[in-house]
């Protein structure tokens, strides 16, 4: 259990606090919509039933990613979260199809709704409350990016950023993204309809945010199929490779692999150096290297592999390794 306890500690934060405030308006919601009968708070409350439940398998998933490797499974559990996700987007799905399906009914059988006053309560309560969430999950993309932004330069970087950011937390932020628009678009329904005798407004309405929520369930979906082949970062793959030309006895990168592994990259290369140094000085050279690369954000274990020079640049992304070769 305190094994346990101490996993769930390192599951994404985001995803938690989502978790918790969708679950809070998915209860509002609800009872709103038992009150009411309004189809756009029946939409609302399916999608926030949806987000809860997704964000908080996130969160378990995220957690388990982090267990250390056993003998059963020697390359650990990184891609776990990746899997969770995937099974997380089924919920999503059914919650879409149940929303799209009300709205349809709707429109074909409009009926007036009740209660304005607690349904507009709701929704302003809730677009806020999702609003606070999102800006949360803005400031956590830029955190785990390494970006540095405050005030209102923190919603425009975060999305710039959030492709880089983790998984868990790149669909925290889409959700509430979709959960924040999919509110106002109820809200602005429900007005329409109040106001004019255009009633159908709130199952176009729910159709939207269903289509909405299916939107998120394609882009969760792909990007974590992805993840659980095994996905390779050519930015990070650049990256490091520049930085392991820069040391001194390296003198060419023939052969590098960045594969992201749930929330961290595992990291394969092969070095070129002296064919006459020592063992001890080639050990000293792969410590130098792990150590420089382990600093990069997000990498979880780096492999180190000699090769002798074979004066031939295999770095053709930078001029480094040329200007090496021909030095040496």
């Amino acid at each position: 259990m305190k094994k346990l306890f101490l996993l769930l500690k390192q599951g994404n934060i985001s995803a938690l606090i989502a978790s918790t405030v969708n679950a809070a308006i998915a209860i509002l919601k609800g009872i709103a919509y038992v009150l009411t009968g309004n189809v756009a708070m029946f939409a609302e409350t399916m999608h926030s039933i949806g987000d809860s439940a997704n964000q908080f398998f996130v969160f378990i998933g995220s957690a388990l990613s982090k267990k250390s490797p056993t003998k059963r499974f020697p390359n650990g559990f990184g891609r776990l979260v990746n899997l969770v996700l995937l099974g997380a987007v089924l919920v999503v799905g059914i919650m879409a199809y149940e929303t799209i399906l009300e709205g349809y009914h709707h429109i074909l059988h409009p009926v007036e709704s009740t209660g304005f006053l607690i349904i507009v309560s709701v929704l302003v309560i809730s677009i806020i409350l999702e609003a606070l969430v999102l800006f949360k999950a803005m400031k956590e993309t830029l955190h785990e990016v390494g970006v540095e932004a405050k005030g209102f330069e923190i919603i425009p970087k975060s999305f710039v950023n959030v492709n880089k950011a983790k998984a868990a937390t790149r669909l925290v932020f889409l959700e509430d993204i979709v959960a924040t628009g999919g509110g106002l678009l109820a809200l602005i329904a429900v007005v329409i309809s109040q106001y004019t005798s255009f009633h159908h407004a709130e199952g176009i309405a729910s159709i939207i945010i269903g289509l909405l929520m299916f939107y998120v369930v394609g882009k969760t979906f792909l990007d974590n199929a992805a993840g659980v082949l095994g996905e390779a970062d050519e930015n990070m793959q650049n990256k490091i490779g520049t930085v392991v030309l820069e040391d001194p006895d390296v003198i060419d990168v023939p052969d590098i692999t960045v594969l992201k592994e749930g929330d961290e990259f595992h990291v394969e290369l092969t070095v070129e150096v002296d064919p006459t140094i020592s063992i001890a000085a080639a050990d000293d050279i792969k410590d130098r290297l792990v150590k420089k690369i382990m600093k990069e954000n997000g990498v979880g274990d780096v492999v180190v592999e000699f090769d002798e020079n074979d004066n031939i640049s295999s770095w053709d992304k930078r001029g480094i390794g040329k200007d090496k070769l021909k030095k040496k």
